[in-house]
């Protein structure tokens, strides 16, 4: 599986010069870096400007296109090419969204494609916040909102200029971790690793801003996987295009040795993914919803509504 990290953040927060400095690192040289949306194209963009090819060997020696149409597409058509011998067999993709654009349906499409998820797997989202403008800009633009509320991981850019933005962060993600980087000086390692699983969480339930919130549902008792997939149907049905961002570590009833990661983008619900153990001595279930104008209370209590009925039926 090719991993594929999203990189985000809103406009000059400075996207680019984190890409150039770690591309000019030999360990990071292997990589594919996908820009999706041509008027922000930094990374070698006269040589991309000038091409008639989508993809092409950039002086780092990583691999750079433009998603000229659809961006699963872009990433099935890179594949064949490194499978052919066409394109160097790059070790993962970086993909580098538009400032203005919100995330959710960018890892919406990652997820849906059953090609693409064959053979890539969603590593993380890494989402850059501007020290200098930031606290603004998270007041003023949803999308920026959004780019924030779906991170996996933080990093402040300018500290030198200005102090970091911490409450206004903190107040739409709480649980990300934050580091920060003068100039894009930031370890791709701690950044592009995958997303960490939600084994310890904070101790903090629900944030609002402008109508976002972050919601924990924590659970003792293994959840039977029949009361699952029907609540995951419910929050669909009752959610859908409110629902950003799902992730979690689950107990199955079925299989309590072993957890479930479980990831949903809206309406689409991933595969589960199986880890071989528990990560520690903790075995509750642990789910993050990050959601727009979800009532705070509401998954938790449909959960036990839809186990409750499941348990009963069977009894």
């Amino acid at each position: 599986m090719i991993p594929i990290s999203v990189v985000t953040g809103f406009l000059g927060a400075g996207k680019s010069t984190l890409l150039r400095r770690i591309l000019r690192d030999p360990a990071w040289a292997d990589s594919a870096v996908i820009v999706n949306e041509f008027g922000e194209i930094p990374l070698d963009h006269d040589l991309i400007a000038a091409s008639e090819e989508s993809f092409v060997s950039a002086s780092t020696g990583c691999l750079c296109c433009v998603v000229r149409d659809d961006l699963t597409q872009t990433l099935l058509d890179l594949l064949q090419r490194r499978e052919a011998g066409a394109v160097p067999r790059y070790a993962r993709v970086l993909i580098e969204t538009s400032g203005l654009a919100d995330p959710a349906p960018i890892l919406h499409a990652l997820m849906t494609n059953e090609a693409l998820g064959a053979t890539h797997a969603l590593s993380s989202v890494v989402t850059l916040v501007d020290a200098l403008h930031g606290a603004a800009t998270l007041a003023r633009h949803p999308e920026a909102q959004r780019q924030v509320m779906l991170a996996d991981r933080i990093l402040v850019t300018k500290p030198d200029l200005a102090a970091t933005p911490t409450d206004a962060i903190r107040a739409l993600n709480p649980a990300a971790p934050l580091r920060e980087a003068v100039q894009g000086a930031a370890d791709p390692d701690w950044l592009f690793a995958a997303a960490p699983r939600p084994a310890d969480l904070p101790d903090w339930a629900a944030r609002h801003t402008a109508g976002l919130a972050s919601i924990v549902i924590e659970r003792e008792a293994p959840v039977p996987a029949l009361a699952l997939t029907l609540w995951l149907q419910g929050l669909a049905e009752h959610a859908g295009a409110r629902l950003l961002r799902l992730k979690g570590l689950v107990a199955l009833a079925e299989q309590p040795d072993r957890p479930a990661v479980l990831h949903a983008i809206q309406h689409m619900v991933h595969p589960l993914e199986w880890l071989e153990a528990w990560p520690g001595a903790d075995r509750r279930s642990r789910i993050v919803l990050i959601g727009e104008r979800i009532p705070r209370h509401f998954p938790a209590r449909l959960l036990a509504a839809i186990e409750a009925e499941v348990i009963s039926t069977r009894s």
